[in-house]
């Protein structure tokens, strides 16, 4: 390096000189001077280039830092502690703490017996129904003040096979009405207090995105499509609208929630029909396994109507439930689900496809899940699931020749693992004692075969 400078140098001095225009033969005393002159210069140059180099170096050590600083950011951003039912793919991080995420859900539903349709002379055939539905999510982090933002869109089409079958718990959790619609099912602000030991949620919420879940059988989109394996059948939970929700963590082990919920979904007096649940969930892992144990409680004070007495419409109801869920090997999970409500009454807002009222006093399901890794296909998923709905003496009193038999439900599925962005998977599903065998003239168990596409942008 000194060789290549004093080389420079030379050449610089060489190059100077011979711009200056002296004859060769100037005096000895003018070129010491001028060369004097000229190293100075040159002495002046090295330096400046150095700080230069310098400056680079330091400015290469800036944008290291920089993206060292990004990743660090990026690997911070925490996800949402609560999980969508609808999968909606993997999130894009849009800039820190904002995500956008997109999805859809495809279903094919055929059966062997349509139990019910406007037209009895086509009942006990074959059908062959479809239904899709797509979600758009954007979620907002605050992590300066512990705060979460999210906005749920929706749009679908096709009530698949359920408005041709009448049944106590249906088989298309994923089906929505006949005509396409969009709209924002959810949208709430979420903050977390005592150093996140406890959670306040409000707005538009999912009351089945906090209470009843389950880790093997909570999402129609990925797990069971059958109604009676997404949440328990006997519990009156409304559908998307005002809320408030707030849980408290005592211990790592330990949540202890609270919802309070718009019993009819109309942002209309709000106050005069409120659903609230409470419930208690144990984290416990038993030889390194995770586990889930949920015990929970709710009241519903919607109008009911007393089965003993039509005139009385102004009773609420209540009702009682778990659900548990254990890994008992790296690759399998148990679940299961009870549930009781009080059978004296019914919600005039429940209704079969063709709009008979009923009630339903017990429930119970359970099943397992067993991921692919043994088969080699560790992201492919095995699930098999039973279950019974049992309705109430009471409606069976009130209504005269009805048989009142407890509806039974098996449902099995496998998910494939196509890539990243797409998973397929057939559905089996067959109901036994359909309506508690009260359709006139078909009493027959049904068979239900689907297909589910799962689509994540």
């Amino acid at each position: 390096m000194l060789h290549d400078r004093q080389m420079f140098s030379c050449f610089l001095i060489l190059g100077l000189v011979m711009a200056l225009g002296r004859p060769a033969f100037a005096d000895e005393k003018d070129m010491a001077s001028i060369v004097e002159k000229l190293q100075s210069r040159v002495g002046a140059l090295e330096k400046k280039l150095e700080a230069q180099n310098s400056d680079m170096g330091l400015q290469k050590v800036t944008m290291q830092e920089q993206q060292v600083k990004i990743k660090e950011y990026e690997s911070q951003l925490s996800r949402f502690e609560e999980k969508l039912h609808r999968a909606p793919g993997e999130t894009i991080s849009l800039m820190e703490g904002l995500e956008l995420g997109a999805g859809g859900t495809m279903i094919v539903q055929g059966s062997n017996n349509v139990n019910y349709v406007d037209d009895a002379a086509t009942a006990k055939q074959s059908r062959t129904d479809a239904s899709y539905s797509a979600d758009v999510t954007l979620g907002k982090e605050f992590k300066e003040v512990g705060g979460k933002a999210f906005l749920h869109l929706e749009a679908g089409q096709g009530s698949g096979l359920e408005d041709n079958l009448k049944l106590y718990s249906n088989v298309n959790r994923d089906a929505g009405d006949s005509e396409a619609k969009v709209e924002l099912t959810e949208f709430w602000y979420e903050q977390g207090l005592f150093n996140d030991k406890a959670v306040l949620t409000f707005g538009k919420l999912d009351s089945t995105a906090y209470f009843d879940q389950n880790e093997a059988a909570n999402d129609e989109t990925t797990q069971f499509l059958g109604r009676i394996f997404r949440n328990s059948p006997v519990v009156e939970f409304p559908d998307n609208g005002a809320g408030i929700r707030m849980v408290y963590m005592p211990v790592e082990w330990l949540e202890l929630g609270y919802g309070l919920f718009d019993g009819n979904a109309s942002w209309e007096k709000v106050g005069d029909n409120l659903f609230n649940i409470g419930q208690v969930h144990f984290k416990i892992n038993f030889f390194e396994l995770p586990g889930n144990y949920r015990v929970y409680g709710w009241n519903n004070n919607a109008d009911h109507t007393k089965w003993s007495d039509s005139e009385n419409t102004k009773e609420a109801s209540y009702g009682f439930g778990l659900s548990f869920d254990q890994k008992i090997h790296d690759v399998v999970t148990l679940f299961t689900r009870y549930g009781l409500q009080n059978p004296e009454v019914f919600n005039p807002e429940i209704t079969t496809a063709d709009g008979s009222n009923y009630s339903l006093e017990q429930s119970w399901s359970a099943g397992l899940q067993v991921e692919g890794k043994p088969w080699g296909r560790e992201n492919d998923v095995l699930a098999f699931a039973i279950g019974q709905v049992i309705p109430s003496n009471d409606y069976k009193d009130a209504n005269a020749g009805f048989q009142a038999k407890t509806e039974g439900h098996l449902e099995a599925y496998y998910k494939i693992h196509v890539n990243d962005h797409l998973s397929v998977s057939p559905d089996v599903q067959y109901i036994w004692n359909p309506y508690g065998k009260d359709i006139a003239e078909n009493t027959s168990g049904i068979f239900v075969a689907g297909m589910r596409a799962q689509i994540g942008f």
